[in-house]
């Protein structure tokens, strides 16, 4: 099969981005399954290709496909299908402004006004613009504790710098290498985490103990405060152990489905097919939300550690970490901190001595809401289209490279150190019968601190919002939007809701990934409304007809709405009913 597209040779610069990846090309090239078998490295070759030429020519995906032995073709459909990867001329600074629901309360569309009365209108990908400096409009990029956010892509110039809180004329700077050189030098600002007023004592924080105290960047910090006992405690346990003790601590996942995390840990360690892999899904890209960021940039030894445990109680060998490219500075961290681990004997062929051969490996993700899902999640790693697939089979029997996989979010991975430090019994008097543990929530909006709260499962959103300092002094509460873009609004009149899983099923919500946005009597809800709507025709990931047109009739729709409802009641627009059994793809 001629696997060639008929462009010309790669660049030198083309050749040695895909060579940073795959290593020099053999002599003779690899061909067939030993080839193919590398495919699960397209998408990191084509991140390098981005970071360090810009943009993916017909060159160098012929290139590509000859090393990986891909169709160019499907390399194009796997290149084309990312918001960061660029597959036509770009300029050659790139600035993404989130205009998504948090960064609008803190004055994104200003920015993008000034952006766009200083060097013309937004860019589109995959581009035909060979500017020196373009920006664009971007969903949410998960700094929305900080205010207006964006993105920098410079090639060549490495991964992206994230910037937050950020002002136009920081942006305008960059057109010039001065302005580069200091948005790369600049400290990120910390992500905010609050610790709730009515704790006394630091050492009452759970997830969020050691944010702030440890040092990001030394294992041996984390060690002094704690770290890698709960991983010599489950080797001494044993697998089975480790799975007992979070079936009767009750711990359910945290990323909204609520499942059961020692059901999916049992199911995958009894799987007969081997290997086994266990995944943490870091690319949390719910608009609002960004509190496995504040764990991943403060406390990434924790998230590894978990891993690891995860890797010992189901029978793996080999652990992901897949993190948004949105996140500059957490994929940094992780790298680091699964260097300095495989460097102590942490992770590699003999984890802590013990016989347990175990490994992790970071994963850049390049801007795909539709990859959180867990299947498509499995997809990007192999070098697919990160679409979602069909269930049953489910992940714990069919998962990644088609094997057994459990696969955890953040929040839920650091709950089980807690789990196993306390023990289930006292893990289980935390929070209510039905939803044991704390919980990590991220407000932003019209709050007057904003940032991630830690609190016990069943405290009141009332009680959440006092110890956020509640809406700035001389506005009014309008509502409160819970879950994120997914979820629902409550009224003001509904903030003695429990925040607990029964609580919010109770009251037809969910507490979904934790996002907790602040609307007060300014926010215009009506634009809220077709930003969610328009969020999610640009996400789907297109696959089936339900989604693909009825995400876009649903933008139509509530626009008409909100201009009716602007407007007044005097023409009304009909609302088609469509179908639900048409068309079930």
């Amino acid at each position: 099969m001629d696997l060639r597209f008929t462009g010309g040779s790669p660049t030198p610069a083309e050749r040695a981005a895909v060579d940073s990846v795959l290593g020099p090309a053999e002599q003779p090239p690899l061909t067939g399954h030993a080839a193919r078998a590398r495919r699960t490295l397209l998408l990191p070759v084509l991140v390098a290709l981005t970071d360090q030429v810009g943009t993916i020519t017909h060159a160098a995906l012929d290139h590509v496909g000859q090393r990986l032995s891909v169709p160019p073709a499907e390399a194009y459909g796997v290149a084309s299908f990312y918001e960061l990867l660029w597959t036509g001329p770009r300029p050659r600074t790139v600035v993404s402004v989130c205009d998504d629901i948090a960064c609008r309360s803190q004055g994104a569309e200003k920015l993008c006004a000034a952006l766009e009365a200083a060097v013309g209108p937004a860019v589109e990908r995959p581009g035909s613009s060979t500017a020196e400096f373009g920006w664009r409009r971007s969903p949410c990029l998960g700094r929305c504790e900080s205010g207006s956010a964006a993105l920098v892509q410079h090639a060549p110039g490495g991964a992206a710098i994230a910037l937050a809180p950020v002002s136009a004329e920081e942006l305008l700077a960059l057109r010039t290498p001065a302005g580069l050189a200091a948005a790369r030098t600049r400290a990120p600002a910390p992500a905010r985490t609050v610790a709730p007023q009515t704790v006394t004592a630091r050492d009452q924080l759970r997830l969020l103990a050691r944010v702030g105290l440890v040092d990001p960047g030394s294992v041996d910090s984390y060690r002094a405060h704690g770290g890698y006992q709960m991983l010599r405690r489950a080797l001494a346990a044993g697998p089975a152990a480790v799975v007992r003790e979070l079936r009767e601590a009750r711990l359910l996942g945290r990323g909204g489905a609520a499942f059961p995390t020692a059901a999916k840990w049992e199911a995958v360690a009894a799987a007969p097919t081997r290997p086994h892999y266990v995944v943490a899904n870091a690319d949390e890209s719910e608009p609002g939300t960004f509190k496995d960021r504040v764990i991943m940039e403060n406390d990434p030894y924790a998230l590894i550690e978990a891993l690891t445990i995860a890797g010992w109680a189901t029978a793996s060998e080999q652990g992901y970490v897949y993190v948004r490219g949105e996140y500059p500075q957490s994929e940094a961290a992780l790298r680091h901190a699964v260097d300095q681990a495989r460097a102590r004997g942490l992770l590699g062929p003999d984890v802590l001595g013990s016989g347990f051969a175990f490994d992790i490996e970071v994963r850049r993700g390049a801007g795909a809401y539709i990859a959180g899902e867990e299947t498509a999640l499995f997809a990007s790693i192999e070098g697919q289209r990160p679409e979602p697939r069909n269930k049953p089979p489910y992940p714990a029997a069919v998962g990644l490279f088609a094997r057994p996989t459990a696969v955890n979010n953040v929040e839920t991975l650091i709950n089980v150190l807690e789990v196993l430090r306390l023990g289930a019994a006292p893990y289980t008097r935390l929070g209510t019968q039905r939803s044991s543990g704390t919980r990590l929530f991220c407000l932003s909006g019209a709050i007057t601190h904003p940032g991630v709260y830690e609190v016990e499962h069943g405290t009141t959103l009332r009680t959440l919002l006092a110890l956020a300092g509640g809406v700035p002094a001389g506005r009014a509460l309008r509502a409160v939007q819970l879950g994120g873009a997914a979820g629902s609004f409550v009224a003001a009149d509904q903030l003695d809701l429990p925040l607990s899983f029964e609580g919010a099923a109770a009251a037809g919500t969910t507490l979904g990934s934790g996002v907790v946005l602040v609307l007060d009597d300014q926010a215009d809800v009506g634009e809220l409304l077709v930003r969610i709507a328009r969020f999610f025709r640009d996400e789907s990931c297109g696959q089936c007809v339900p989604c693909r047109v009825g995400t876009q009739r649903q933008v139509e729709l509530v626009s008409r709405i909100t201009r009716r409802a602007a407007d007044g009641p005097a023409h009304p627009v009909p609302v088609p009913v469509l179908d639900p059994h048409a068309d079930r793809a």
